[in-house]
């Protein structure tokens, strides 16, 4: 199968989750990840807002702003192809759907964090495989973006996130994929 049937496969797969299965996933991705040290040392965590049945961690991002932590949103890059920039976003400001539809902070009104700031970088996925290589949207957003940051002496630890049903045997990986630290669904975490 090629990397346009397992996105189509695997966005049908989450997409058919019901809304009590997304909540559930969503609690118990937060529970999961708010226990670990990489989390609870983290000060400036870059996330995503959920879209086309992604797994939703915006439970996590509730915990992260009880605990003082700094959150970053993508914004599409209004200039350089396929790229984002980290918003900050701060509970309750303004948020605009971008060209696909996905909400992000106002450019001209939020501070912007180059990656390589951010203690942690949590990105979606469409699939995954126990070695920790990935299949995304197919725009190359992040890998292209954080291609741009990989020589910088301090990186973000970069973790992807899923529903367990987007778990396939394996993915090639190709040259242009930056590696991700860790994979971690509902159910458990698998380091890469």
């Amino acid at each position: 199968m090629n990397a346009g049937d397992i996105r189509k496969n695997l966005r049908s797969k989450r997409r058919a989750l019901t809304p009590a299965q997304q909540r559930s996933a969503a609690q118990d991705l937060a529970s999961l990840i708010a226990q670990q040290t990489f989390f609870q040392r983290a000060k400036r965590i870059g996330i995503y807002i959920a879209n086309d049945g992604e797994i939703d961690p915006s439970a996590l991002m509730s915990l992260a702003f009880k605990a003082d932590k700094a959150c970053f949103l993508p914004i599409i890059h209004p200039l350089q192809f396929n790229r984002l920039y980290f918003g900050e976003y701060r509970n309750g400001d303004q948020l605009k759907a971008n060209r696909f539809g996905i909400l992000e902070p106002l450019l001209r009104s939020t501070p912007v964090a180059p990656p390589w700031s951010l203690d942690l970088i949590l990105l979606p996925l469409v699939a995954f495989d126990r070695s920790g290589n990935r299949i995304g949207m197919g725009g190359g957003f992040y890998d292209r973006t954080l291609a741009t940051h990989a020589t910088q002496p301090r990186k973000p630890t970069l973790i992807g996130l899923a529903h367990e049903c987007q778990e396939i045997d394996s993915i090639a990986q190709q040259s242009w994929d930056i590696p991700l630290d860790k994979i971690i669904t509902n159910r458990e975490i698998i380091d890469s």
